[in-house]
């Protein structure tokens, strides 16, 4: 096997779509009937960018602001998000999880990190410090 920038760039596109497929199955199979996965996509998201916008989370999303609106006005109703109380220009309100959506992200999370993990045990230790090696690496270089 090569190991040229663009054989392994080839190994990273080829898998990282696969191994995060595994993970948005593992997550949305965990979030709950009641959630649905634009709701939970808007809980991750805020999880990664705690104060974003409301126009930044519609982008995120693929949406419109009014339709974001109205989901994030349903989420702070159910405790999950802080939400502005009043009308006036939500656009520009930092949003935030509450301790309840976070800790709704934080054992969803946990949860499909366990399972990912139990793929992981049949892959030897030494393979195991190398994929660790190496997706540091490729953290810090991207």
């Amino acid at each position: 096997m090569s190991d040229s920038a663009e054989a392994v760039a080839r190994v990273v596109v080829e898998v990282v779509p696969f191994a995060m497929r595994v993970i948005r199955e593992e997550m949305r199979s965990r979030r709950g009937a009641d959630l649905s996965i634009p709701q939970f996509r808007t809980l991750l998201f805020l999880q990664r960018n705690p104060g974003a916008a409301l126009g930044t989370v519609a982008h995120h999303l693929g949406s419109t602001p009014p339709t974001v609106s109205k989901m994030i006005f349903s989420l702070g109703e159910r405790g999950l998000i802080d939400h502005p109380d009043s009308s006036a220009d939500r656009r520009r309100v930092e949003l935030r999880l509450t301790p309840r959506g976070a800790a709704l992200v934080d054992r969803v999370r946990g949860e499909t990190v366990a399972k990912f993990a139990e793929r992981l045990e049949n892959i030897p230790a030494t393979e195991r410090e190398n994929i660790l090696s190496a997706f540091e690496s490729l953290r810090k270089t991207l």
